[in-house]
């Protein structure tokens, strides 16, 4: 799982027209629906090639890390120039590759592809509630960012111990504690660009999309637990 280094709880102003915001919001969009076609892509490379399948424990964590970070790095750095929308599409690519090693274990469960199929839509519904919140709600939620980002913090600090123990019980409370931090932080991010307080697209994208990896990545992880049934 990946926090959002995009809503590190500071304040956000109200600089942009309606217009810009929308412009902003739609472009998020579009670039966000697109972003899913690279993960897909890795995601089944990683699956019928089993080039994950050895990245468990530990090596797995510093690859996925290092590339994670590195890649964010890049897209903060590019957000404002015509490489931005290819090194986030190539993130996404990355980002896809490291979820087949999790897709291929749940479907080695009999119902692995329902169960697939249930965190997407779970995911699908949560993304909608939110969105329709984030039109709705007049408050201002900036103050949330702090908390969220001291939550998410601590979730990630969890998962990275919980590598090295291998409790079960430990990844069923973090995957809880991921799907409601990173349903709320999704919440906050569609919010701050529907107020104006992000006005690149590009790291809009970026943001949002790693709420709804964590959000699938922890209901997979859930459904697979309490819900995979053994060949």
């Amino acid at each position: 799982m990946t926090y959002n280094v995009n809503s590190l709880g500071d304040s956000y102003g109200y600089v942009s027209t309606p217009a810009e915001r929308n412009k902003v919001l739609r472009n998020t969009y579009w670039l966000l629906a697109v972003s899913l076609v690279p993960t897909i892509l890795g995601a089944w490379l990683g699956v019928a090639t089993g080039i994950t399948r050895s990245l468990g424990g530990g090596l797995g964590l510093v690859v996925f890390l290092g590339g994670a970070f590195g890649f964010m790095y890049a897209i903060e750095k590019t957000k404002n120039s015509g490489a931005g929308v290819p090194v986030l599409l190539a993130f996404t690519f990355f980002m896809g590759l490291m979820l087949s090693r999790m897709i291929s274990m749940v479907l080695g469960f009999k119902n692995g592809p329902d169960l697939i199929m249930t965190a997407f839509g779970g995911t699908a519904g949560v993304f909608f509630v939110m969105a329709s919140l984030s039109s709705v709600i007049k408050r201002d939620l900036s103050g949330m960012g702090k908390w969220l980002f001291v939550g998410a913090m601590a979730v990630m600090i969890g998962g990275i111990i919980n590598v090295f123990v291998g409790s079960t019980a430990a990844m069923m409370a973090i995957s809880v504690a991921v799907i409601g931090i990173f349903s709320a932080y999704m919440l906050y991010d569609l919010k701050r660009i529907v107020d104006g307080g992000e006005t690149n697209y590009i790291s809009a994208t970026l943001a949002l999309y790693l709420d709804i990896m964590n959000v699938f990545q922890g209901l997979l992880a859930l459904l697979g637990i309490a819900g995979g049934e053994k060949e």
